[in-house]
C-alpha cells in the first residue's frame, strides 16, 4: 500500500520535511505519526492512514513535498496463528476456493469507550468545542488528513465567517548580480520566514496603516504583578506584564469592538467577532510565531499568564498545531524585554489593529501634593490600525482607555 501526502491546509502547495517518525520494518498502528512537516507557520505530524508494517520510506528530511506525493510503502502485517503454509497434495482435484476479500478496516477506537470512533482533534481544539458546547462527534474535520481544526469547531456552533482570500501580491523586481562587487553566500529561507515574508507584503498591499503613540503610568501595576509573583512561581509559571495586557486589551476591545473586526471589502461590510481571541508575537529561533489565546476577556490574569507560558514554549520547541496561529481577532506585539522606545507594529490582516509595546522606564512626574517630583513607571506603547475603518480620534480613545485600565489594577481586576 502506498500512502500519500493529503491535503496540507488552505493555499499551501508545498511542505518541508523536518522529521521522518518511522523506518523500514517499524510496524505501525491507524493514526500513529509518520511524518512532520514543515508548512507555513507550524510543524504538523502526517499520521497513518491504516496499519501496518513499513515497507519503504520515500522522503527524508530536508525533502520539498506536495500533497498527493507518495512518501511511505506499507505492507500488510504479517497474521498471528494465520493458516497453514504448506502446500496442498497433488492429488487433491478440486478447484482452488475464490480469495475471500479483505475486510475493510476497522476505525480506530478510543480507549475506554467501546465502538467509539477516535476523533482527530487537538485538545486546543477540544477545549474550544468544550467552551462552544460543540459536539466533535459531529464535526467533518477539513485539516490535515481529516483532523478537525478549530475553523471547523467555531463553523458548527455558527460562527466564524470566512475570510476573503488576499490578492498574491506583485512579483518583486529582478536582484542585481551582487557577486560582482564581492563575495556572497546564499541562504534558503526557513517555512517560518516564508510565510512571514507572505504573510506582511499581503498586510502592507492590503491595509493602510496609521500609528498612534501613547504611554500609561504602571507603577501601581508593577508593584501588584511583584507582589503576586512568589504566588504564581509557586504554581509553575511567571506573572508577565503581558497577562495584565491581555486583560487589559480584551476589555477594552469590548468596549470598542470596531477593533475586534475586519473588514469585508468585497461585500461593503463590517464582520463584527463576538469573541476575542488575541495573538502573541513569540520570537523564537525559527522566527516569529504568532500563537492565539482564545476567549480572553472570559479569564483572569493568573489563567492567561499560564497560557501564554505554555503556548509560548510549544512556540519556542515547534510544537504548536497550526489551528493555534488561526482565528485571533487582535494582536500583541511586548518587546519591552528586549528593548527600545516605540516601533510601528505592521497589522495581521485581516486583523484592524495591533498593539506593539516597547520598554517601560521611570520618569519624574510633578506630585503637587508633595510640591516635589517623583518617580513614575512608564510603558511606552503604539497601536496601529486600518485607516479604512479606524479614524484617528477613535485611536486615541482606545488607547486612552487601555491606559486608564492598566494605572488602576484593582479597577481591572474588578472588571
Amino acid at each position: 500500500m502506498e500512502l500519500k501526502l493529503p491535503e496540507l491546509g488552505d493555499n499551501v502547495s508545498v511542505a518541508t520535511v523536518v522529521g521522518v517518525l518511522v523506518k523500514e520494518g517499524d510496524q505501525v498502528a491507524p493514526g500513529q505519526p509518520l511524518l512532520e512537516l514543515e508548512t507555513d507557520k507550524a510543524v504538523m505530524e502526517v499520521p497513518a492512514e491504516a496499519g501496518g508494517v513499513v515497507r519503504r520510506v520515500l522522503v527524508k528530511v530536508g525533502d520539498e513535498v506536495r500533497p498527493g506525493q507518495p512518501f511511505l510503502e506499507l505492507a500488510e502485517a504479517p497474521a498471528v496463528g494465520g493458516p497453514s503454509s504448506e502446500k496442498p497434495s497433488p492429488a487433491a482435484k478440486e478447484p482452488p476456493p475464490e480469495a475471500p476479500k479483505a475486510p475493510a478496516p476497522t476505525p480506530p477506537v478510543a480507549a475506554g469507550g467501546e465502538g467509539r470512533r477516535l476523533i482527530p482533534a487537538a485538545p486546543s481544539v477540544r477545549r474550544l468545542a468544550r467552551e462552544l458546547g460543540v459536539d466533535l462527534r459531529g464535526v467533518q474535520g477539513t485539516g490535515l488528513a481529516g483532523r478537525i481544526t478549530a475553523e471547523d469547531v467555531r463553523r458548527a456552533a455558527g460562527m466564524a465567517p470566512a475570510p476573503l482570500e488576499a490578492p498574491t501580491p506583485a512579483p518583486a523586481p529582478k536582484l542585481p548580480d551582487f557577486s560582482k562587487w564581492g563575495p556572497v553566500r546564499l541562504e534558503p529561507m526557513s517555512g517560518v520566514r516564508k510565510a512571514t515574508l507572505r504573510s506582511m507584503s499581503t498586510a502592507w498591499a492590503q491595509v493602510p496603516m496609521v500609528t498612534h503613540f501613547d504611554e500609561a503610568d504602571i507603577t501601581e501595576l508593577e508593584a501588584l504583578r511583584k507582589r503576586y509573583a512568589k504566588r504564581a512561581e509557586a504554581r509553575g509559571f511567571r506573572l508577565t506584564l503581558t497577562a495584565f495586557l491581555l486583560k487589559a486589551l480584551a476589555l477594552t476591545l469590548r468596549a470598542f469592538p470596531k477593533f475586534n473586526a475586519s473588514i469585508d471589502a468585497e461585500g461593503a461590510q463590517v464582520i463584527y467577532k463576538d469573541y476575542v481571541h488575541i495573538g502573541v508575537a513569540v520570537d523564537t529561533p525559527h522566527g516569529l510565531l504568532v500563537p492565539v489565546i482564545r476567549n480572553v476577556d472570559q479569564k483572569g490574569v493568573l489563567r492567561l499568564a499560564r497560557e501564554l507560558q505554555e503556548v509560548s514554549e510549544r512556540a519556542r520547541e515547534r510544537k504548536l498545531a497550526p489551528e493555534e496561529m488561526q482565528g485571533g481577532t487582535f494582536s500583541l506585539s511586548n518587546l519591552g524585554g528586549i528593548g527600545g522606545t516605540g516601533f510601528t507594529p505592521i497589522v495581521n490582516w485581516p486583523e484592524v489593529a495591533i498593539l506593539g509595546v516597547s520598554r517601560s522606564q521611570v520618569k519624574p512626574v510633578w506630585d503637587g501634593e508633595k510640591e516635589a517630583f517623583v518617580p513614575r513607571l512608564f510603558m511606552p506603547f503604539g497601536l496601529t490600525y486600518d485607516h479604512r475603518l479606524i479614524d484617528g480620534a477613535e485611536a486615541a480613545r482606545f488607547c486612552r482607555h487601555l491606559a486608564a485600565l492598566l494605572e488602576d489594577p484593582l479597577g481591572l481586576a474588578l472588571e
